[in-house]
């Protein structure tokens, strides 16, 4: 009897677990019927959020790589006087000086460095005809705010003192950044505007500007693909050197709570409307707008978090995605149209 007990327990479990595996199946399938068709991979089946030490590490092992810079750039390596180093692209191009990007590599503050993007920085050194700095920052938790800001700042000073030697017209720089890079580059603006630092224009991808986001329980089905709320919740604690709260009094902390935005430069704000941080970037770009700065805000229907690096060079809603973002920075420098090569 107990032996017939045991088999129909068996039994019983292994249903429960198939019913489980199904139960999720389903919604996972549910979750990537949003995506637009052409972004859709199986790797999205296996989302791999980062909630922890152990998760932060194997996802540190997975973003080590590193990508090639484009031909006919010369890259450099610099060390960053109050900072870290830096890389710099040049391209042969028109007669100096022009136009600059200070780069800030994005991964939630707490992975990533500025050799994976090597290929991104170089092609837009070819083909704006300008100079791209990328900045590397300390990573928390190791190192919590303002460590990595206070790198990234370092960084955009560097840029400034050296432009004469760099052959660019400090007159004529941009800071710009992707996810945790984009929230960076949104504080040192910032800063810099406060210290007299001249920047010209801001170009933020899908930036990750606001820790309170981390408080909002609903967020009408975004954030399940790629960058996921218990992730941002983790990042930001570990940038923080806490857990967000409603209250933060520490300037440049996280750029979605400075109030007064007048007074800063024109700004491109880039989002995919299945992102985490739709709601934030909508809010920012809305902000700016209501002090009088130009935003051009661009939404991209079925775009999961950093689905441009996933399929840039492959999927065509993702290649346009890309070049109006370069468009953008071309007016913003005033360096005219990017030329779109592959």
């Amino acid at each position: 009897m107990s032996t017939s007990r045991g088999a129909a327990a068996g039994v019983l479990g292994a249903a429960t677990v198939a019913a489980s595996v199904a139960a999720s199946a389903a919604r996972r399938h549910h979750t990537l019927s949003a995506v637009a068709p052409e972004l859709r991979t199986p790797a999205l089946w296996l989302p791999r959020p980062i909630i922890g030490k152990l998760s932060l590490t194997l996802a540190r092992r997975r973003s080590r790589r590193t990508t090639d810079p484009v031909a006919g750039v010369a890259v450099t390596r610099h060390d960053v006087p109050g900072g870290q180093d830096a890389f710099v692209y040049e391209s042969p191009g028109p007669r100096r000086p022009g136009g600059a990007l200070l780069w800030i590599h994005g991964g939630g503050t707490i992975l990533g460095h500025p050799e994976s993007d090597h290929e991104l920085c170089s092609r837009i050194a070819r083909d704006l005809r300008i100079v791209v700095v990328s900045a590397r920052y300390r990573l928390a938790p190791e190192h919590p705010f303002p460590a990595g800001f206070d790198d990234c700042f370092a960084a955009l000073r560097w840029l400034h003192d050296a432009a004469p030697a760099l052959g660019v017209d400090a007159a004529r720089v941009a800071v710009g950044g992707a996810s945790a890079g984009g929230g960076l580059a949104a504080s040192v603006v910032q800063k810099a505007h406060d210290h007299g630092l001249p920047v010209a224009f801001q170009m933020l991808l899908y930036p990750m500007l606001d820790d309170r986001t981390a408080l909002v329980r609903d967020h009408r089905g975004r954030g399940r693909i790629g960058w996921t709320p218990r992730s941002n919740t983790y990042a930001w604690s570990c940038y923080l050197g806490r857990g967000p709260r409603v209250a933060e009094p520490r300037p440049y902390a996280a750029a979605g709570r400075r109030e007064d935005l007048r007074g800063l430069p024109p700004a491109w704000i880039g989002v995919g409307d299945l992102d985490l941080f739709y709601s934030e970037n909508l809010r920012y770009a809305e902000r700016l707008r209501a002090a009088g700065v130009p935003v051009d805000l661009v939404v991209e229907p079925g775009m999961y978090h950093g689905a441009d690096f996933d399929h840039h060079a492959t999927v065509p809603s993702m290649r346009a995605f890309r070049q109006g973002m370069l468009d953008a920075l071309a007016a913003g420098l005033t360096v005219g149209p990017a030329t779109g090569r592959s």
